[in-house]
């Protein structure tokens, strides 16, 4: 099991925009796409000093905490970066909305700094 980061924390959430129509027009475009996504998140995400905690809690959306926020800034810039650099297929443009808040975490992630940061 991954170590969590407690104490202050900054969290980035992100969520793939349109990813509702695009499955139920181009399930195999999608797929693919999401695959991609998801590789691109992990690699800024853990090469900023970051942890994913959730993916794909809610569709597409990831949830991430760092120790750091500029860690978290950086990783963000940095994947919308790769984003815009990936041929993503035809039907399927992927736009990534992005939210990061610092807040406190104990182990379990729950209480008001993690929903504030949802909801952004």
């Amino acid at each position: 099991m991954q170590q969590r980061h407690v104490g202050t924390v900054t969290f980035l959430f992100t969520d793939m925009e349109g990813s509702s129509r695009a499955w139920e027009s181009y399930q195999a475009e999608t797929r693919a796409a999401l695959q991609r996504h998801d590789e691109i998140v992990a690699r800024e995400v853990e090469g900023h000093n970051g942890a994913i905690i959730l993916e794909r809690g809610e569709g597409d959306s990831v949830f991430a905490v760092f120790t750091r926020g500029s860690d978290a800034v950086t990783a963000a810039f940095a994947i919308q970066r790769a984003f815009k650099k990936e041929p993503w297929p035809t039907h399927v443009p992927v736009r990534v909305r992005m939210a990061i808040h610092t807040g406190e975490a104990a182990t379990d992630y729950r209480g008001a700094d993690v929903n504030r940061a949802a909801r952004i």
